[in-house]
């Protein structure tokens, strides 16, 4: 006779996916936020600290390479470069210094808010050029938001109502190459595993980067700013790891709106490090570009579902 399970033999917790999706969204909150930390401890480097921004630059990626080094371990590395599609890998890390070059130029100019509404563009830019690049092209709603998008970053800048520094412009650079850099992701993903990816993006600016380290080296004062620098290898390193793990834990639709928390970030460190308080213009045009993300996600997630309705016949 077969005996009935006592209630203390309860079966063990299983994640469901909502647990799943609510994860990822703490994952991809805490990971925007190790990026924030990233732009104002270079901003800091670089504006009170008197270290060089090429030597900035430097240290965010030999210190990520060397961080995934330790953690993975040394005998990993050659696996590591092992990839199908080495110039386009090539290309992509080069994308990433210029990505982060401009963005650590204009950080030392613009308000840490100004710069992160400029790059919240990006994946816009990502949707208007993924017909040319990769054969995605949008309908016309899409490419209406990412119109939008970009009316939102002039609510911004405001040209013709106030001058407008250069330093925009390296902000503007800095957010294409950044998109490149989404596109080419997107390219390789289907080649080459992303730890291989992932270690790639760090190779041009750990190597091509030493001469122009070297040339402006300021050996650091203190034990504060030596700290400093090594951590600007750690915050992008975390954060792209939390970012692959957000991912990994549900769709990209229901954790990408959470990348634009970013903002809260950049404006809270803002304030409390350097005491930058955004003026109204740069919250709507913020507003404005985060509202077009958002929905682009939203129609993303409806253009899959319904590819999904008219795949599965109907009995």
């Amino acid at each position: 006779m077969l005996k009935s399970k006592s209630h203390s033999q309860t079966a063990p917790a299983v994640a469901t996916p909502t647990t799943d999706r609510m994860r990822a969204i703490a994952l991809m909150c805490a990971a925007v936020t190790l990026f924030s930390c990233l732009d104002a401890t270079a901003k800091y480097l670089v504006t009170h600290s008197g270290i060089a921004t090429a030597q900035v630059v430097w240290m965010r990626f030999a210190g990520q390479a060397l961080l995934m080094a330790a953690i993975l371990g040394p005998w990993t590395i050659p696996s590591l470069l092992k990839t199908k599609k080495l110039g386009l890998q090539i290309a992509r890390s080069f994308l990433m210094v210029a990505c982060t070059a401009c963005n650590f130029i204009a950080v030392r100019y613009l308000r840490l808010d100004q710069t992160v509404a400029i790059a919240f563009l990006a994946p816009l830019v990502v949707a208007a050029l993924a017909g040319p690049f990769l054969g995605e092209w949008v309908g016309w709603k899409r490419m209406l938001a990412i119109l939008i998008g970009f009316a939102g970053i002039l609510i911004v800048v405001r040209p013709g109502f106030t001058e407008v520094h250069w330093a925009f412009g390296v902000s503007l650079l800095s957010m294409l190459s950044y998109a490149l850099f989404m596109l080419l992701t997107r390219k390789l993903s289907t080649f080459d595993p992303p730890l291989v990816t992932l270690f790639y993006a760090l190779l041009a600016g750990t190597i091509f980067g030493i001469p122009f380290a070297y040339a402006d080296w300021v050996w650091p004062s203190g034990a504060m700013q030596w700290l400093l620098l090594a951590s600007l290898g750690a915050f992008g390193g975390f954060g792209h790891y939390l970012l692959i793990l957000a991912y990994r834990l549900a769709p990209a639709s229901s954790v990408s709106p959470f990348l634009y928390f970013q903002l809260l970030s950049m404006v809270g460190l803002g304030y409390l490090v350097f005491g930058d308080v955004p003026d109204h213009w740069s919250l709507i045009g913020s507003l404005v570009v985060i509202a077009s993300g958002v929905y682009l996600v939203h129609r993303e997630r409806a253009a899959h579902k319904q590819a999904l309705a008219t795949a599965v016949p109907n009995y």
